[in-house]
């Protein structure tokens, strides 16, 4: 109740015309009040606020078979996404959303697109006033399934937070980063349900086959019901060491399929509908799930505040504990970083690898205090508690990530 009595006061009306949908300016500073409190529960950040709707085409005769056109305006939105409820295309029907004054581009979607969950979710267009277009040919007309489900009106960035990423964050461009090229590559920003973030990574298998499995926190809930939702953007990082903002968000892919959770270690594992393309250069985290593999010093890789690529350094050896804990080993299901030495990290980090010195992930970012100026501990669901789990399929790694049953607890990354 305490979320949609929010809502109610942060200008959420919504109004649709033939061929239009607009959306009322947002109150952004209720909304930013409201967004910090959430943040401090740990709350994964959200950047949009989801609208529900239900559009479905109409068609109108064109040249070369039909177009629906549908404008969306939400005067003031740093963004809009869109989250398709229904998708399925044809051979030669075509999805293109641009803004209308054609100055931002999404790619095309195609049948390429078409995934078993029949929806689509869109990466963010940086536009309030946005056309949505699709086409087909005469003869495929009947068999384009299509319907516009939700409308995510962006009220910040991705590499804006209810605070800015702190001046202590070192961007993966800096040379820091030298010798740890390749985990630096299998570390993204997602999107969930059109309005929440965090980080996560892809994962290797014991069959080094390029599976397209990827993990992040529990926390960010991308559920079964949510997994379709997923957006990953890839190589969202500074060109230059404490240069400008300028992270590219087009090298993304959509949607996925959930596999496994646990709660005790915070952690989810999905399984992207496509493997990334490969000139986006995206590589596959080794892992080790064994007893002692978090005993080295530590290095993370994450967007902190959702800003672009940072890695941290810790010299000392991680610990175990609890979550939240401070002596070890507590129950055993956490990795405690006890204090940064280079770096931190931040909200929007969630999800995010935590490195041992052999670059083989032991966790992924549950939480912890740590942030630019103090030296407070983070804790990272610990991958040999994920890798046992709760003894169900779909609740621990090890069903997936040695699919054929080898034994092996460590791998390298591909």
């Amino acid at each position: 109740m305490r979320l949609l009595a929010v809502m109610a006061i942060l200008g959420l009306s919504f109004e649709a015309f033939a061929g239009s949908s607009y959306f009322q300016p947002l109150d952004v500073k209720s909304l930013h009040d409201f967004e910090v409190q959430r943040e401090k529960k740990g709350e994964a950040p959200r950047f949009a606020v989801p609208h529900k709707v239900s559009i479905q085409p109409s068609w109108e005769k064109a040249k070369s078979g039909y177009v629906w056109t549908h404008q969306v305006t939400a005067p003031n939105a740093v963004s809009l996404n869109f989250g398709f409820s229904k998708f399925n295309l044809p051979e030669g029907a075509e999805l293109n959303i641009y803004s209308a004054d054609r100055s931002e581009f999404i790619r095309p979607f195609t049948s390429a697109d078409n995934n078993a969950a029949k929806e689509l979710w869109t990466p963010v267009i940086m536009s309030d006033d946005v056309i949505i277009e699709v086409s087909a040919p005469a003869e495929v007309i009947d068999q384009v399934e299509i319907e516009l489900g939700q409308v995510g009106q962006g009220f910040r960035t991705f590499g804006q937070s209810t605070q800015k990423a702190g001046s202590c964050n070192i961007d993966v461009a800096c040379t820091d980063s030298r010798g740890w090229e390749q985990e630096v590559n299998s570390v993204g920003v997602i999107s969930t349900g059109g309005s929440t973030f965090c980080t996560g990574f892809m994962v290797n298998n014991t069959n080094n086959d390029k599976t397209p499995f990827f993990m992040t926190a529990n926390h960010c809930r991308i559920n079964a019901g949510a997994a379709p939702s997923l957006v990953v953007y890839w190589n969202y990082q500074t060109s230059k060491c404490g240069g400008s903002r300028d992270g590219k968000m087009t090298d993304f892919q959509t949607g996925s399929v959930h596999l496994a959770s646990g709660t005790k270690s915070d952690f989810t594992l999905v399984k992207l509908n496509s493997q990334p393309r490969p000139e986006w250069n995206v590589n596959y985290a080794g892992w080790d799930a064994t007893e002692t593999g978090h005993a080295t010093p530590a290095v993370a890789i994450h967007h902190p505040n959702v800003d672009e690529k940072s890695i941290s350094f810790e010299n000392d050896p991680a610990v175990l504990s609890s979550y939240s804990g401070q002596t070890s080993p507590g129950d055993g299901t956490h990795v405690r970083v006890v204090d940064w030495d280079k770096g931190t990290t931040e909200p929007g980090s969630s999800g995010s690898p935590l490195f041992n010195s052999s670059h083989r992930v032991v966790g992924q970012l549950h939480g912890g205090g740590a942030a630019c100026g103090n030296d407070l501990s983070d804790y990272y669901g610990r991958l040999n508690t994920s890798w046992k789990g709760d003894g169900t399929k779909g609740g621990s790694l090890k069903e997936h990530l040695d699919p054929g049953k080898t034994g092996r607890m460590v791998t390298d990354t591909i």
